[in-house]
């Protein structure tokens, strides 16, 4: 098991393809959402109310545009390539282009905070 997951995380999969969607986490009297970044995503509810958290966030949010902060201390876009408890992929941004220049970077798991949201960083 990765030392970045807690032993007391449960992975959660999604009913019919079994895409791991992210673990579940007791806390206190309830249970947390963890997506596959490993950011929390509800504070504690009841089981049903964490799974249901996972299948409605889905996947969905991997394919939206982010930004990384660079060594050089640059925003600059990127796309989520892969992402496991192993570490996060991500590639500079080429908008569609199949011949445009790309740089990868690999980085922690859970999702470090050189990596946000475009649309929240707006």
């Amino acid at each position: 098991m990765n030392a970045n997951i807690g032993t007391d995380w449960i992975e959660y999969r999604r009913e019919g393809d079994h895409e791991r969607l992210g673990w579940i986490v007791p806390e206190g009297d309830g249970f947390v959402a963890i997506d596959v970044l490993g950011e929390r995503r509800n504070g504690p509810v009841d089981w049903m109310e964490a799974e249901r958290r996972l299948d409605e966030l889905g996947l969905s949010y991997l394919f939206e545009p982010y930004d990384m902060l660079t060594e050089a201390g640059e925003w600059v876009p990127v796309r989520i390539v892969n992402a496991s408890p192993s570490a996060i992929e991500v590639k500079s941004e080429d908008y569609g282009a199949i011949d445009a220049p790309s740089t990868a970077w690999t980085l922690p798991f859970p999702k470090p905070a050189v990596l946000r949201s475009a649309a929240a960083a707006r």
